[in-house]
């Protein structure tokens, strides 16, 4: 797809350390330790603190001695193998999603998460008002995965995640739950969320008594993790980045 240039109104005002990271520069995290450490200097002057208000459009930001523009906006698609984690970078030396990546490609953070033990669709990208869009509770994107789980589901448990399930004071519910396919010992259900509350589908299943073997996110909207293989990534087309913030379920 054509990459797009980002734009920023004159007098568009941010932190510095959100700055860099709407600028598609680096994440919010990279950016606080690259302001702290003194690498970043605005209009010519070193500041270290992360807060430090910016007319984006206006202002000169560098680091180390680079003038920071405006990156071109991306956004990709990777199928995200089991154990591996979403982040930049790891205190416990475990691969990250960024390792599977291509070589020379630009920053990009990821849009939502998929935690260690969960796998397949995940998206990145450097454009974060695009990813504060989609992700954004009120757009209610549906979100599409397929469990396995340690029990032979029945209708009364894809009931229960269907109406609802208090864990720790709060009501967890999914959009829809159905049985895939069933063994003598477990089975695949299709988990559809149209909100991402954090491990949600393990917090539901778990206070059921019910054991996840594997987690596999499948689709994201109607954007589909189709053949692309484990541990691979694309580029979204600029058709499929419209679609997604086309698609939001109207739950009226």
């Amino acid at each position: 797809m054509k990459r797009q240039r980002g734009t920023f109104g004159k007098e568009k005002k941010t932190e510095l350390a959100r700055a860099l990271s709407k600028l598609g520069f680096c994440s919010r995290s990279e950016a606080t330790e690259l302001i702290r450490t003194g690498r970043v200097r605005l209009n010519g002057a070193v500041r270290r603190d992360t807060e430090t208000s910016v007319r984006l459009g206006l202002d000169r930001i560098e680091v180390d001695g680079r003038v920071v523009k405006a990156a071109e906006k991306v956004y990709w698609m990777l199928n995200k193998r089991r154990g591996i984690v979403t982040t930049a970078e790891d205190e416990q030396g475990r691969e990250t999603v960024y390792e599977f990546l291509p070589k020379g490609a630009p920053w990009m953070g990821p849009v939502g998460r998929l935690d260690k033990a969960s796998e397949g669709l995940l998206l990145l990208t450097n454009d974060t008002e695009w990813a504060a869009r989609i992700t954004a509770p009120e757009s209610h994107l549906a979100k599409t995965y397929h469990v396995q789980i340690g029990a032979v589901a029945d209708g009364s448990l894809l009931a229960k995640l269907e109406n609802g399930i208090l864990d720790g004071g709060e009501e967890l519910k999914t959009e829809s739950a159905r049985l895939l396919r069933a063994g003598e010992k477990n089975s695949w259900l299709e988990i559809v969320l149209d909100e991402g509350k954090n491990r949600q589908i393990r917090r539901m299943l778990e206070a059921c008594g019910v054991e996840v073997l594997r987690l596999v996110r499948v689709k994201i909207g109607t954007l589909e993790l189709g053949d692309l293989a484990k541990g691979k990534s694309r580029e979204l087309t600029r058709e499929e980045v419209q679609m997604l913030e086309g698609t939001k379920h109207d739950r009226g």
